[in-house]
């Protein structure tokens, strides 16, 4: 079928499967060009099949020659209807691994079910003998407890008064007000519960009873801090919220993984293009800016130098440079204060699209989200009729029992 790019308002309803495909090549193809370096041996990737958890997937595996496991919730795509851009990002991983005769599985189904906890980590102690670093990258708009069974679901909002700001209107391209509406205490405990360190935990515990954590193994999971003047639609709203408890767990989980030699830690990340974040509208125009002020220096970083320097933290042996709160942080670019100045400039003077495309990456960023789903990639022919169909080898399969 021709697979054309549709979209409904900051979400995507296609996926190109040719186009993910070669950009995994070329980020493959880019981490080679850096040369091999020490790293983890075995890794598992909670939340491998886009953003940082991708990213991550693919730095250690190819530019490490570490053995990977992946886990993802993605939708395959069928003789009639394209899958997600997920399922091509994980179909390309598995073939581009098998090629290069290194170790691959993965994992389809739910993250924070217990049975894919249960099955995945006797899968990695059975075949690795257990990992050295667990990444936990999961970004979902809800969780069922598997404990009580209820489903809560995240929310956008503030922990405060409603804020009104600045932002990025994706499904018309323009810069317009937006309010973030303030949450309610049940919506508050149902984003931490949702994004916060809980599920991370519940990972660590299983993988310790099934002796799939190797001696000394590492644990991170993602955060993000931003400046004081968006806080509330971030770091002082709900998912703001859910990092501060994220970044509890990490410190109580480090103090309980270093009396065997390894280490947990969240890693706050500097702002950037990923599936997820295109949901919130003033950290998208806030992201426009800060795009362009690190270009321009210079500075830019992009979701796979940030893996990049993640892994080069962590590894080779030596501990990681960690704020006073255990936090690695690779948002230090981000939060230098000339570039914070000059963002601030900016973000006063953008009324208008024209104005953003003047003082920001508008251009980029269009076409980076249009990427991030298969489109706008040099070298594939969107005219001619593609297969949406592509099997995902060497991958465990567990279906919601919930369906």
């Amino acid at each position: 079928m021709i697979i054309e790019p549709v979209r409904r308002g900051a979400t995507w309803a296609t996926a190109h499967p040719d186009g993910r495909s070669l950009l995994v090549r070329r980020t493959i193809d880019a981490i080679r060009a850096r040369g091999s370096r020490p790293g983890p041996r075995a890794v598992l990737v909670i939340g491998a099949s886009s953003g940082l958890g991708l990213a991550t997937r693919l730095a250690a595996a190819f530019g490490h020659g570490a053995a990977t496991v992946g886990v993802c919730l993605e939708r395959p795509g069928a003789p009639n209807r394209p899958g997600t851009a997920g399922w091509y990002n994980a179909a390309a991983t598995q073939r581009e691994l098998a090629a290069a005769g290194l170790y691959g599985r993965l994992v389809v189904g739910d993250a924070f079910a217990d049975e894919v906890k249960e099955r995945t980590a006797r899968l990695v102690a059975r075949e690795l003998g257990g990992v050295d670093l667990v990444v936990h990258s999961v970004a979902a708009p809800r969780r069922t407890d598997p404990v009580t069974g209820r489903v809560h679901r995240s929310v956008i909002k503030t922990t405060g008064e409603p804020f009104t700001e600045k932002a990025f209107d994706a499904s018309s391209g323009s810069v317009r007000h937006h309010t973030t509406p303030a949450a309610t205490p049940q919506e508050i405990d149902d984003t931490v519960r949702v994004m916060g360190g809980a599920d991370w935990e519940r990972w660590i515990d299983v993988l310790e009873k099934h002796g799939a954590l190797r001696a000394g193994a590492r644990t991170v999971a993602f955060s993000y801090v931003g400046n004081s003047w968006l806080a509330p639609t971030y770091r002082d709203g709900t998912l703001g919220r859910a990092k501060q408890h994220l970044e509890s767990t990490a410190r109580a989980l480090h103090h309980r993984m270093a009396a065997h030699g390894g280490a947990a830690h969240a890693a706050v990340m500097r702002a950037l293009v990923t599936p997820a974040s295109q949901a919130m509208p003033v950290q998208a125009l806030y992201t426009l800016l800060l795009h362009r002020v690190t270009r321009e220096a210079g500075l830019l970083e992009t979701t796979d130098d940030q893996a990049r320097r993640l892994l080069e933290h962590l590894y080779p042996g030596a501990r990681a440079t960690v704020d006073a709160e255990g936090r690695i942080r690779l948002d230090d670019i981000e939060m230098r204060g000339d570039v914070q100045e000059e963002i601030r400039r900016r973000w006063d003077k953008v009324h208008d699209a024209a104005t953003l495309a003047e003082l920001g990456d508008l251009e980029a960023y269009l076409t980076t989200t249009r990427q991030l789903h298969g489109f706008g990639v040099d070298g594939v022919d969107y005219a001619a009729a593609t297969d949406p169909v592509h099997a995902l080898p060497d991958a465990l399969m567990i279906p919601d029992p919930r369906n």
